[in-house]
């Protein structure tokens, strides 16, 4: 009797933790009231000044390329200037309400790739920011860049206003459905679009079949077979493309092969067992992203026995934005582990933690001193092209984007202390929504800040961004 009665009376237990834990969220409006979540306090360092210090731990060579990629058009700018954003929301009010946030939730920071049973699955897929940070801050992050992308897309304010709001309002009832299901039901979650393409009409439906289409087609194969080429002795080789893609000095390449050592220790024994009959074939230097420019990232190119290829990034991993500029102290225990192991730790715990399924291949390394993360390299990796896109179809996939956040921050513990905070969420609709077209402002006149700089002369700024 007593073995069916524990189970009961610790199911009683949680609920009323569950429910202690909306009570005090909110209590904490009286602290930390939902209609300041509006102002907008800017930080009293410069964008340019933010992102010039942000250079300096960066390959110099890649800075001026950096510069060019941000300088495309405003929503570039966006993508690149994390720290700027974290610099800003920190010197503002906040919720007080701490989850692990991807920090850097922008539109496209999400996207599909493949789970390790091959199926497809729609979720947030960077994670180089990832701390430890109040909730508000990744909602924020999300709705501007929608402002933004609407705005560079030419449409109307009004509309612009409507999916901004509709993001805000699909977040908040997001994240009540996925507290109303059990941690279990919530942890299994995952949104498959595959699943769900017949059920989606119009344009979105093209964008979604077009996007798993070209996904299935991002294989360790392909991109071998793009970088890779016979030599004159009929041995593979890497096909050069400097700055974007080249070897690697030898002392560098001796220092990354040592170092794969150490990352087969930081990943699942049956992994490690997988990549036992593979061999290093190559390594290169590879320039990925937009805000990324300037920091490390090699491929380590592999070949099984059978010559089957599996291409590798490995990534720096360095304090995230949201500590370094956000000045959001971490966890004890989540610093203890950093020093020990290192930032990539973070990178792939938040990974680990926001997303319905990661990357088997995920691990760690440390190179000269520096940290880093170790990932498959476009493995299924689809990015969704807003470019273009019809209003409606904008509007539903940022809302997707919305809802997919809010199943990442409901894996925290904080996650009912956040939903009593929210509560109807009217309140914080409107603060949120508020500052981020406030912050959409700035972002603009920070793009141009930066735009006039280069002009000046005061930054560099190579002349073919995606050369």
């Amino acid at each position: 009797m007593g073995s069916i009665e524990r189970p009961l009376r610790e199911r009683v237990i949680d609920v009323e933790n569950v429910q202690n834990d909306i009570i005090r969220g909110r209590a904490l409006r009286k602290t930390f009231p939902r209609r300041d979540l509006a102002e907008l306090v800017p930080s009293t360092r410069s964008a340019t000044e933010i992102l010039v210090e942000q250079n300096q731990t960066r390959l110099a060579d890649l800075i001026p390329l950096r510069f060019a990629r941000m300088l495309t058009d405003p929503f570039s700018f966006y993508r690149g200037s994390a720290a700027v954003m974290a610099a800003d929301l920190a010197a503002g009010p906040s919720s007080g309400v701490q989850v692990m946030c991807g920090g850097d939730a922008h539109l496209s920071n999400f996207g599909i790739y493949a789970a390790p049973q091959r199926t497809l699955v729609f979720d947030l897929n960077d994670f180089d920011e990832a701390a430890v940070a109040p909730a508000e801050w990744d909602v924020k992050r999300l709705v501007t860049s929608a402002i933004v992308g609407g705005r560079q897309a030419g449409y109307p304010e009004k509309t612009i206003g409507r999916i901004a709001a509709a993001a805000i309002s699909s977040y908040r009832t997001g994240l009540h459905s996925m507290l109303d299901m059990t941690a279990l039901e919530r942890y299994y979650l995952r949104l498959e679009p595959e699943r769900y393409e017949r059920e989606v009409s119009g344009s979105l439906a093209s964008i979604i079949a077009r996007t798993t289409r070209a996904a299935r087609t991002r294989t360790s194969a392909r991109v071998f077979e793009r970088i890779m080429t016979s030599g004159p002795d009929g041995q593979l080789q890497l096909r050069e493309n400097p700055p974007i893609l080249q070897h690697v000095a030898v002392k560098n390449e001796a220092a990354l092969a040592d170092s794969f050592r150490e990352y087969l220790t930081s990943i699942p024994v049956d992994v490690a067992l997988l990549l036992s009959h593979f061999r290093l074939t190559d390594i290169a230097r590879r320039v990925v992203g937009v805000g990324s420019v300037g920091t490390r990232a090699y491929l380590l190119i592999l070949t099984g026995p059978d010559g089957t290829p599996l291409v590798l990034q490995v990534k720096e991993a360095n304090r995230s934005v949201l500590e370094e500029y956000g000045t959001v102290t971490q966890p004890q225990n989540l610093v203890a582990a950093e020093h020990a192991l290192g930032h990539g730790l973070r990178v792939v715990g938040g990974q680990r933690i926001l997303q319905a399924m990661s990357d088997v291949f995920l691990g760690t390394m440390r190179i000269d001193g520096r940290d880093f993360y170790v990932r498959q390299f476009q493995d299924m990796k689809g990015s969704v092209e807003t470019a273009g896109m019809a209003p409606k179809a904008f509007h539903r996939y940022v809302r997707a984007c919305a809802l997919a956040l809010a199943r990442g921050h409901a894996q925290s513990a904080n996650a009912s202390l956040l939903r009593g905070y929210v509560g109807g969420g009217e309140q914080v609709s409107a603060a949120i929504l508020g500052w981020s077209f406030a912050y959409a402002d700035k972002t603009l006149d920070d793009f141009h800040q930066l735009k006039a700089a280069a002009e000046a002369g005061d930054i560099e700024v190579a002349d073919d961004p995606l050369r």
